[in-house]
């Protein structure tokens, strides 16, 4: 079936945008909008939102995250996993669960993950026979503590213009809502 001239239109790359002048203008790939065009996206009332921000805020973060904790393989959740593992030794699925705020069903793939890669091994709870310990392994180990350097590292790039106190309100201030 022959393709509509619509069709064709829509993926033939377009000449240059001219101006009311008829001037061409320069297209900013970036942002979609033309060179020269002053006027920006009012945003004023999503940046009144503490949701909004928070989530900007979390994108930059996670994008510099990832890209550092790729030579790792880790996502954030699985670093969040392996450093509540390294730092309460023992601790069960239920508590990581509970403390990460993690569907039990996403854990197990995780956990199961983690022990795969030799970074974190089941050992019997020592007062509940029911339940597994988790603990890292001396490969998990020396992989936490590098993984641990480059995300506090990372934090302090990216928050690098707040002072020490700044970051301290802002920090306790989020846990206020999270922890409510």
């Amino acid at each position: 079936m022959p393709e509509t001239s619509t069709a064709n239109a829509m993926r033939r790359p377009r000449g240059p945008r001219k101006n009311a002048a008829g001037d061409s203008l320069q297209l900013d790939v970036g942002t979609g909008n033309a060179a020269g065009d002053a006027r920006e996206v009012d945003t004023s009332y999503l940046e009144t939102l503490l949701g909004y921000n928070a989530r900007r805020a979390a994108l930059t973060i996670i994008a510099l995250f990832l890209r550092r904790m790729e030579p790792y393989d880790l996502r954030p959740v699985d670093f969040s996993v392996l450093t509540v593992v390294a730092h309460n030794p023992g601790v069960t699925s239920r508590q990581i669960c509970a403390a990460l705020d993690i569907l039990p069903p996403n854990l197990v793939g995780m956990v199961k993950a983690l022990h795969k890669r030799g970074l974190i091994e089941r050992q019997p709870h020592p007062t509940d026979r029911r339940a597994q310990g988790l603990h890292l392994t001396p490969a998990g180990q020396r992989l936490h503590a590098q993984a641990q350097t480059t995300a506090t590292n990372l934090e302090q790039e990216a928050t690098h213009t707040l002072s020490a106190a700044e970051l301290q309100t802002l920090t306790d201030l989020l846990r206020r809502v999270y922890r409510r």
